[in-house]
């Protein structure tokens, strides 16, 4: 079946008059939807996590970690040193509240091998 040059306009002005629900509930996005009705409607995910930054000079560790949300971030520093017999560390968690900064440091007695920062609620 051919559409005529009048009914061109017409089929694409009744295409983008759909809610965007409706034209782009395909996979993934579809499964969401249902499982927010089967839910009675999901909350919306506030955006979270201090945003960090790690420096490694010789065997010492500083990460400075600043939270620009109003949630309180519980930030932990993980080092993983890296000679066999040198023990790894995971630092006390620390609070770091809403516009806030916190530094958290740690060492290992030879060489580190990584460095990281864990976030949690």
């Amino acid at each position: 079946m051919r559409l005529s040059p009048r009914a061109v306009p017409a089929a694409l002005a009744l295409l983008l008059a759909l809610p965007y629900d409706a034209v782009s509930l395909t996979g993934g996005a579809a499964e969401q939807a249902r499982a927010r009705v089967a839910d009675g409607g999901a909350q919306e995910e506030r955006p979270f996590g201090a945003e960090c930054r790690n420096a490694v000079e010789g065997s010492r560790v500083v990460a400075y970690c600043h939270n620009p949300y109003p949630d309180t971030d519980r930030v932990r520093l993980h080092i993983e040193c890296d000679r066999w017999w040198d023990i790894d560390t995971d630092a006390a968690p620390v609070e770091a509240g809403p516009a806030q900064t916190v530094r958290l440091t740690g060492r290992c007695w030879k060489e580190v091998r990584s460095a990281w920062v864990s976030h949690e609620r």
